[in-house]
């Protein structure tokens, strides 16, 4: 039965001309450098949250040694996650037509019989099970994200940290065993002996380079009409595929990316009432409560930072206003070096209402505690009536609402 043509377990069954393994090979070495990239930004992009500071910054608890690379998030240059993380959602997108095609290309394997003819075939069988199961998990989860659809079980954060350790070990076994192969066909431009060469192939329809022509162009496409949610400014609008936000942001001083707006956090007007609303800052040898008037009468400094978030998107640089981490550190017994801190929001549920901010985030003197963006006082859903602004720092890291500092070693 497995030789019968109109079974996918016969090799008559397959019979497009393109596969074989020069294309195989050059679609396998594109991935090879472009998932080896991904890992490396998305390692990025987990130290960047700081898991190794405080527990409620840490998605992961159980990482064990896979936190073994984590070192402390630095505040320069202030483009920083800016950039590696647009690579990674960029680049992760425009890889997607290339991961199919590579699929598409060895799809015949799958349902290659007997399954296991050795324990060595069997243990190579699992790996690709973990290889391309891994792939579709990391791709699908990734762009989900992206898109602000969390349909998923369970957080992102860790499904997508976990399943990535998971898929790139399996990936870098496959890449020992077959990238010696793939060089060797692409610089060689042989044609191989090969399960993948259709024993009776079809009439050819488009040549193979025409074939890797339709995949970069797809590509390129993807790419065109994602990598503007990175550039910030006007390029957003050239961001088709990309999240625009859960609401128009309007226009004006702060008419610029958000993803979630107060009602969506249920902050109210009466949360953030003048004559209610106190920051409660607690240090080494006490705590104060300042109204907004307060601390508008405390010195106050300037910082021009984009925001860049964990979805790839950023906004141009805005020009905050307000008072130095540092400075309210001081307030409360902080006169030399200041510690880390803890932040926390107004918001009463969901993830990152608190965050831990090290000692160097603090104690750079762009970190604020800001009151204005671009001239104007805040908005309800830019963090009025204070939010927290970091250099380089992830988006989620720089608190709306802002109800509560705690200054200390976390």
């Amino acid at each position: 039965m497995r030789d019968h043509p109109r079974l996918p377990t016969s090799p008559g069954f397959w019979r497009s001309p393109l596969r074989g393994p020069w294309f195989t090979s050059v679609l396998g070495l594109v991935l090879l450098v472009g998932i080896t990239v991904l890992f490396v930004t998305g390692l990025v992009s987990y130290a960047a949250y700081n898991p190794g500071l405080a527990r409620v910054n840490d998605q992961t608890p159980d990482k064990g040694v896979l936190g073994f690379y984590l070192f402390a998030w630095p505040t320069d240059p202030v483009w920083l996650y800016r950039l590696t993380q647009g690579v990674h959602v960029t680049l992760g997108i425009t890889l997607v037509p290339v991961l199919l095609a590579k699929l598409w290309s060895v799809v015949p394997r799958l349902f290659t019989l007997p399954p296991a003819r050795s324990l060595a075939h069997a243990l190579e069988r699992i790996s690709l099970v973990l290889l391309v199961g891994g792939g579709l998990f990391e791709f699908t989860t990734g762009i989900l994200n992206v898109q602000l659809d969390y349909v998923f079980p369970g957080s992102f954060y860790p499904l997508h940290f976990y399943g990535a350790w998971v898929f790139f070990a399996a990936f870098l076994a496959h890449a020992a065993l077959k990238t010696p192969a793939a060089v060797r066909t692409v610089r060689g431009r042989r044609q191989e002996s090969d399960d993948l060469v259709p024993p009776r192939p079809a009439a050819p329809t488009v040549s193979r380079r025409g074939a890797l022509g339709l995949v970069g162009g797809g590509s390129l496409l993807l790419f065109l009409t994602t990598v503007g949610q990175s550039l910030g400014g006007p390029f957003r609008r050239t961001a088709l595929l990309a999240p625009h936000g859960t609401a128009d942001p309007g226009g004006g001083p702060n008419g610029f990316q958000i993803n979630k707006t107060a009602a969506y956090a249920g902050i109210t007007a009466a949360d953030t009432h003048e004559d209610a609303w106190r920051l409660v800052v607690t240090g080494r040898t006490t705590t104060v409560r300042l109204s907004r008037a307060q601390l508008l009468r405390l010195p106050q400094h300037s910082a021009s930072l984009p925001i860049a978030c964990v979805e790839g998107w950023s906004t141009a640089d805005q020009w905050w206003r307000g008072v130095r981490l540092r400075d309210l550190a001081a307030l409360v017994g902080y006169d030399g070096d200041p510690p880390d801190v803890l932040v926390e929001s107004l918001q009463r549920h969901g993830a990152f209402r608190r965050a831990a901010l090290r000692a160097n985030q603090v104690a750079d003197g762009r970190s604020l505690l800001a009151l204005y963006v671009n001239g104007e006082e805040l908005s309800p859903d830019h963090g009025h009536p204070a939010r927290i602004i970091v250099p380089a720092a992830p988006g989620v890291l720089n608190t709306k609402w802002v109800a509560r500092l705690t200054f200390g070693d976390l």
